[in-house]
């Protein structure tokens, strides 16, 4: 058995390698939790400046191609070409749809607010849990946490953070070897937990949004405009198929 001088000294360094990794995976949630908004609020930005008018178009050609299905109904790959138009007019509108119904991310995450969810993360956290039912009770006090942190709400944070009080799972008057484990158990469930959020920041920074994102952000900083061109381009395109639309629809009418 380890003395007790060196046992001390043991748990003095596992204690503290704990309290590291708690730190960086209160962090990496933060990271996390920051970039998901900062994707939801370009998301809307964009759906806003050209998603709609994408939206629009999808919705002129379906109507140019039913046109030209309609004028030659013989041919198959114009009836073709139609139902595809129409499917993917329709697939833009849902997906219009479910952006639409997405509560509106706040404007700013303020250095508070961060400095809140920190707090939130390293006192809740999951991983600090010694049983399955205090780690269902923290997964549940989490996602609120991660839902105040997406709105932008830190009067929210600081009630859920009163509203679980004290740390259950704070070690206290126990003898060294027995902190000792936990501490260890601890370790390895942070660990593991640090690899998984990367993971899942990677999923993020790999997705087509978060790339289009960083584009345009580099972009702007370099004083160009590349969503306001992209909508101008897409408003002369839209106008030249509503005067297409038009034409063909006359065309129609004198063929009945």
């Amino acid at each position: 058995m380890m003395p007790a001088d060196e046992q001390e000294l043991e748990l003095a360094k596992l204690e503290a390698e704990q309290a590291q990794l708690e730190e960086q995976v209160a962090l990496f949630e933060l990271e996390r939790e920051t970039t998901k908004t900062d994707v939801a609020r370009f998301q809307k930005r964009y759906y806003d400046t050209v998603g709609r008018l994408l939206v629009e178009l999808d919705t002129l050609l379906a109507g140019l191609s039913q046109q030209a299905a309609e004028a030659n109904p013989d041919d198959m790959e114009a009836q073709h070409e139609a139902r595809a138009a129409q499917d993917r007019a329709r697939q833009s509108a849902e997906e219009a749809g479910l952006i639409e119904a997405q509560p509106e991310p706040p404007a700013v995450i303020t250095p508070e607010c961060k400095k809140a969810y920190r707090r939130a993360a390293m006192l809740m956290h999951p991983d600090r849990a010694t049983s399955d039912a205090e780690r269902e009770r923290r997964t549940q006090m989490m996602a609120q946490v991660n839902l105040a942190y997406e709105r932008g709400d830190q009067a929210a944070l600081e009630k859920l953070i009163v509203e679980f009080g004290e740390d259950p799972e704070a070690i206290t008057g126990v003898d060294a070897a027995s902190r000792m484990l936990k501490s260890a158990r601890r370790i390895t469930q942070l660990r593991r937990r640090v690899t998984e959020i990367e993971q899942e920041l990677d999923g993020i920074r790999e997705a087509e949004i978060f790339q289009l994102m960083t584009a345009v952000i580099e972009a702007e900083e370099l004083g160009d405009n590349p969503l306001g061109e992209l909508a101008g381009k897409l408003l002369q395109e839209i106008a030249r198929r509503r005067v297409a639309l038009g034409n063909g629809k006359s065309v129609l009418n004198k063929l009945r």
